[in-house]
């Protein structure tokens, strides 16, 4: 044989000073710089079918092992400088016995020397008895471990987590296709001590007693390794002061903890990881601090609050005792085993110092085309994570088939003869895919079938066929074998399987491995590979986790997150936001920190105006919880203004005290546990004052307090809270109410906060060369970005930052595609959303991402969602190391030209203006969102643009609220009339400054419009009237058959117009006066609702209703504002809300007839012809008299002007005449009618 020098041993040999290491054949040699500590001789094991006689490819061969200097240095010596298998699949391992237990940290591969042999991946299995193999995962998750890319080159991995074990095992995975397996193999680590204890079920254990007097300590740490087949029993259990005691136990393979009071019920639980029943070591460690519990399970760290009261009577009893090993039991650093071992008086019991566990082997089914084939043979126990799946095929002497399968988590026995079902089939158990061991017994005798699952205690099931069934001959299938001898109706199962029985004695299958015995495909055997993906869970914030052989599965359902880790809040982040999706004022959930650890709070948001307002109502019966208060901060800081009400009623029960002396009261406000506040509301920070100590109005001068007057007369001291460090209220200390005829009372008012400082935070960015940098993002599970952007540019990078290999970036790649990058170490993976649109068209859109174990997600706007699954059993820690780059990247190329806006990260916002005022090419905030936002300004509303956002300008138009969106109604009754002066052009051009602009516009207008909404049963009916100082009119009125009218008489010569709703006005013709039977009409009222009553660009109900003092108005009657508009459509200018106006053929000249009114809700817009108006009254008969205006001509111009009537026909459908009348126009008011 070759020597061969140890691979990848210079660089070892230069670290830990070995000058080299030679493996020959039949012995070793080595010369070293230290001292050799340890020469240990291993003969290497393989498969024996795998044996060759030809010393170059022999199996046998020797290995070296040198412990030096602490460390390990393994050479695997083997024929033609390498380890080569006869056969190449993936049946092969090689197998190392390091003689005792080792703590490995990493290894190093390299192909077989000269040659085109080795490997390009390979699992890690590690075992102390060289039974019960455990695979090696990285993060996990990852199985493999990628090789070499040739014979030579040597690729060294170290291990997150060092393992300990005696034994180890390489599977190569795959291998250069042009030659065969070959390895040469190094592992470093270091000698491994501990201390062990064997404990048996019902009558072993340790039991530890602190010495007399010692004294207690703020903080206790118990920790042990520990392993066992049972899933059930008491780890440990410690008695503590006052009664408490403390339990860890194994319950289903979980650990539980519980903390007891002997006086009070069970106050502290916690359960953390499953399959702890394993037969590996697990790590715990326990931490009492003094106020919570740390309770660590391998990685895992779960904290629990201890609680600080004491309950009624309680206790538990622990009757199920530990049965298996526990290493290297310490309390406070002191080895209580090794105590044990030395006979210390302080620690008693009845153990054994080794670990004898009996081992039994178990198989692995990993997919669903796993099998195994054995003689007649039955399965013992199974454990699975799959609700289905086939566990056994096998065929009966009177002909047919039967299968053994779980359906819906339940064991069932169906028999087939051909394509036909004889037995009906039998179920037994419940619940068998919960991961743990299930055991299965299956009987025939004389016909009659018996399943029994868990020995009963799951179930048993009986059943007689109607013809004779015999098992106990043949061949079995395990698991979902397909073939043409072989037809299966189910998924394969996917689990494990032990303690299989073949006339009654356990199947050996080491034996089945080496090929002695059966037949097998894709298993695992020597170990069960089930993997708990649900402990730790995933699943964040509430969401549950359940999970199948391959994959976890969480449920978002009542967490108020979302997607595939409940990772990402439904919920926005501020009233702000709700604004600007278009909602109005009313409850919502907000989410202040998004994807953080504060949960989702109901508010009331109140956007009426100008403002929006967070109101968080909490009474102080008891102290609010934590978590409600921290969302409460995170509101208050990131709020533009907040303010909360504080007051005291008191009689004879001090406050303050004096500025020198110590108050009697105090309250605690401000993040985290809060500080001590002294000052009252009203008052400033650290003065430990009063509102009207600031003001010097005290009831006594000599205080700065109301209440400091200790007067018998009761008196109060209130005000507002604004200083937002200080808020919100948490706690109250009321010290000076225990006297004689001390009485107070106290208010605590919501906490109120108006703006989102975080919502418009945005930059300019007016370089491709321009970035701004933040620190390195850290997302290494769970990342979510979410951002506003415009632009008109076509491409460029929104964000980056780079690690050593990862990197994750979000671009704009073309004018409608946004791409989301990154790579955990699987490669780069990209999600695409195109969209229809450009995205270069300078408005806002939104941007939001994810990536998480399971997914990539990306969403644009208001697409659909585009999704990027994570490679199964992959990386999925994203590490990064530089700079966090906004708008550009580090080589400054494909930068972002436009604004970037509202910037989160895991929830977090960055503050992109304070940046960008430092930043060269970078300019803070970014103007122009009317052209996004300004569609939701309603019904004539215009966008006005503002610093930071936008608002709607409601002036010109009849409705109001944020959006112009909400209806202006009022409930009329029968003497309630509403009149609405209009002054002539040049009194309004003298006075433009005295009213509201939106009162006047151009007189110049070619046409009117009008518009109104209204509901009533009453007809007929006077809706609308308007006079002017030529004793022209206008009327819209109900007739008796519910039909809508309109009268007018206007000066001759004046052409009808068409309406904006294809309404045709037909001819006029002079009239002197109202028309009697009009104010016959008028005089009998009208009962009902008028809402959005608009002329033009005046709105006078609005006017009238809402700016009564400033509007030139009269307002006869009550007039009440209501919603009785709301119930009807909201929206006039719709198309099926609009009563459409037409000219009938029946209709006399100067009378417009519309369709029926009654009883709905409608909304007629009509273009009048322009006239000569100097005064426009609208009088509201009993529900509304609208107020309207008609355009100007100069008065001059008809001075000398005759009117003259209009002659209109008599008709059936409107019951009363019009007399035409000419008269000489003056400056005077015709006469009027109001109702």
């Amino acid at each position: 044989m070759k020597a061969l020098i140890c691979p990848g041993l210079s660089s070892f040999a230069k670290h830990w000073g070995v000058a080299s290491c030679f493996c020959r054949s039949g012995g070793f040699s080595f010369r070293t710089k230290s001292q050799v500590m340890l020469f240990i001789f291993i003969l290497l094991s393989t498969r024996a079918d795998s044996i060759s006689s030809n010393p170059d490819i022999n199996l046998i061969n020797l290995l070296c092992v040198l412990f030096v200097s602490a460390r390990v240095c393994v050479c695997v010596c083997a024929g033609a400088g390498g380890w080569s298998p006869l056969v190449s699949d993936r049946y092969q391992w090689l197998e190392v016995d390091l003689g005792e237990r080792t703590k490995i940290t990493a290894v190093a591969t390299q192909g077989r020397y000269g040659s085109s042999d080795w490997l390009s991946s390979y699992l890690l299995m590690f075992s102390d008895s060289g039974h019960n193999w455990r695979q090696y995962r990285q993060e996990d998750s990852i199985g493999f471990f990628p090789g070499n890319s040739n014979a030579d080159s040597v690729v060294q991995y170290k291990l997150q987590q060092p393992a300990v074990a005696r034994f180890l095992r390489l599977l190569p995975l795959d291998w250069n296709p042009s030659g065969r397996i070959g390895l040469r193999l190094e592992t470093y680590g270091c000698p491994y001590t501990s201390d062990v204890v064997s404990l048996r079920r019902g009558g072993g254990g340790l039991v530890y007693r602190l010495s007399p007097g010692t004294r207690r300590t703020s903080k206790e740490v118990v920790s042990l390794k520990f392993k066992t087949q049972r899933n059930s029993g008491t780890l440990l259990q410690a008695e503590g002061h006052e009664g408490s005691s403390l339990h860890l136990e194994l319950q289903r393979g979980k650990l539980l903890l519980l903390w007891i009071y002997l006086l009070g019920p069970a106050v502290a639980h916690l359960s953390l990881m499953i399959l702890l029943d394993d037969q590996h070591w697990h790590h715990v460690v326990l931490e009492r601090r003094s106020t919570h519990l740390n309770l660590t399970v391998d990685k895992h760290t779960e904290r629990v609050q201890l609680p600080l009261f004491v309950g009624e009577a309680h206790r538990s009893h622990f009757q199920n005792s530990f049965h298996g090993c526990i290493e290297n039991l310490l309390y406070n650093g002191q080895n209580l085993i090794e105590l044990a071992k030395h006979n210390d008086h302080r620690v008693t019991g009845n153990v054994t110092f080794s670990c004898g566990e009996s081992v039994s082997v178990a198989v692995t089914f990993p997919g669903p085309q796993s099998f195994l084939q054995m003689p007649w043979a039955t399965p013992t126990t199974f454990r699975t994570w799959n609700k289905a799946g086939l566990l056994a095929t096998f065929s009966l002497q009177q002909g047919g088939v039967a299968w053994l399968h779980l359906s819906d988590s339940r064991l069932q026995l169906l028999i087939h003869q051909g394509d036909k079902e004889i037995f009906p089939g039998v179920f037994a158990g419940s619940d068998l895919s919960d991961g743990q061991w299930h055991s299965v017994d299956l009987t025939s005798k004389r016909g009659h079938i018996t399943i029994s699952v868990d020995e009963e205690e799951g179930g048993v099931a009986h059943a007689t066929p109607s013809f004779p069934i015999s098992t106990g001959e043949g061949q079995v299938f395990f698991g979902g074998k397909n073939g043409p001898e072989c037809r299966n109706l189910f998924d394969g199962f996917q689990g494990c399987m032990r303690l299989l029985t073949l006339d009654d004695r356990p199947v050996d299958l080491i034996a089945v491995q080496q090929r002695l015995l059966g037949n097998y495909s894709q298993l695992q055997i020597d170990m069960c590979g089930i993997m708990d993906r649900c402990s730790p869970s995933r699943c964040e914030h509430g969401g549950r986790c359940s999970q199948s052989w391959t994959v976890f599965h969480c449920n978002c359902s009542d967490s108020g997150y979302d997607g595939a880790t409940c990772h990402s809040s439904v919920y926005e982040q501020s009233c702000e936001a709700y604004k600007h999706n278009g909602n109005t004022s009313g409850h919502f959930y907000i989410d202040v920190d998004g994807s953080g650890p504060i949960g989702p709070q109901l508010v009331y948001c109140n956007m009426t105006g100008d403002t929006h307002t967070h109101t968080h109502t909490h009474t102080y019966t008891h102290t609010p919880t934590p978590h409600h208060l921290s969302a409460y901060c995170m509101i208050d800081i990131q709020s533009e203004h907040c303010e909360q009400e504080l007051s005291y009623h008191c009689r004879k029960s001090r406050l303050l005290n004096t500025l020198e002396g110590s108050p009697f009261s105090w309250w605690l406000g401000g993040p985290g546990p809060g500080r001590v506040q002294t000052y009252w509301g009203g008052a400033q920070p650290g003065s430990q004052q009063c509102a009207c100590g600031l003001q010097g109005d005290c009831v006594d001068p000599e205080h700065y307090c109301n209440c400091d007057a200790d007067r018998m007369e009761w008196t109060e001291d209130s005000g507002l809270l604004t200083h937002k460090p200080s808020l919100p209220v948490r706690s109250l200390v009321l010290g000076d109410v225990q006297r004689p005829g001390s009485e107070a009372a106290y208010r605590v008012g919501p906490l109120l906060c108006r703006g989102d400082r975080n919502f418009w935070n945005a930059a300019f960015f007016d370089k491709e060369t321009s970035y701004l940098h933040f620190p390195t993002f850290h997302g290494e599970l769970s990342a979510d970005i979410s951002f506003l952007f415009k632009t008109t540019a076509s491409f460029g990078v929104f964000l980056e930052n780079l690690g050593i290999k990862d990197f994750i970036r979000i671009e704009l790649s073309s004018s409608t595609q946004v791409i989301f990058s990154f790579d955990v170490g699987n490669g780069p993976l990209e999600v695409r959303v195109e969209s229809s649109v450009p995205l270069n068209d300078n408005r806002w859109h939104r941007v939001r991402a994810e990536r998480n174990v399971k997914e990539a997600t990306l969403r644009l706007d208001d697409l659909p969602v585009a999704t990027q699954e994570a490679p199964a059993d992959g990386h999925f820690h994203l590490q990064l190391n530089s700079q966090l780059f906004i708008g550009g990247t580090a080589s400054r190329q494909k930068g972002f030209r436009g604004c970037i806006r509202s910037l989160q990260l895991n929830g977090v916002t960055l503050d992109l203006e304070e940046r960008a005022k430092i930043t060269p090419g970078v300019r803070p905030g970014c103007p122009g969102h009317c052209s996004s936002y300004g569609s939701l300004c309603q019904n004539q509303g215009r966008c006005t643009e503002r610093e930071n956002g936008f608002h709607c300008d409601c002036s010109l138009s009849a409705f109001s609220g944020v959006f112009c969106q909400t209806e202006v109604s009022a409930s009329f009754k029968s003497g309630t009339s509403v009149r609405y002066t209009f002054k002539e052009v040049y009194e309004v051009s003298r006075n433009s400054s005295a009213l509201p602009s939106s009162i006047y516009s151009d007189a110049t207008l070619r046409g009117e419009n009008v518009s109104l909404s209204f509901r009533t049963s009453q007809s007929p009916a006077l809706l609308l009237y308007v006079s002017s100082y030529y004793r022209e009119y206008l009327a819209l009125l109900i007739n008796k058959h519910g039909d809508g009218k309109g009268v007018y008489k206007m000066l001759p010569g004046l052409k009808p117009a068409v309406a904006t709703f294809t309404e045709i006005l037909s001819s006029s013709s002079d009239s002197d006066d109202m028309d009697p039977d009009l104010a016959r009409l008028g005089s009998q009222g009208f009962a009902g609702c008028l809402s959005v009553v608009h002329f033009n660009t005046i709105s006078p109900l609005k006017a009238a209703l809402l700016h009564p003092d400033s509007s030139p108005v009269s307002i006869s009657g009550p007039l009440v504002q209501s919603s009785c508009g709301s119930a009807a459509s909201a929206n006039p200018y719709a198309a099926e809300n609009t009563h459409h106006l037409s000219v009938s053929g029946a209709c006399p000249a100067g009378v417009w007839c519309f369709g029926p009114w009654r009883n709905g809700n409608t909304t007629p817009n009509v273009v009048f012809p322009a006239g000569v108006i100097a005064v426009v009254i609208f009088v509201m008969v009993t529900g509304m008299a609208v107020a309207a205006r008609f355009l100007y001509r100069r008065k001059e111009t008809y001075r000398n002007q005759e009117v003259k009537g209009v002659k209109r026909e008599d008709s059936q459908d409107f019951p009363f005449n019009s007399r035409a009348d000419s008269q000489n126009v003056s400056g005077e008011n015709p006469k009027e009618f109001f109702m």
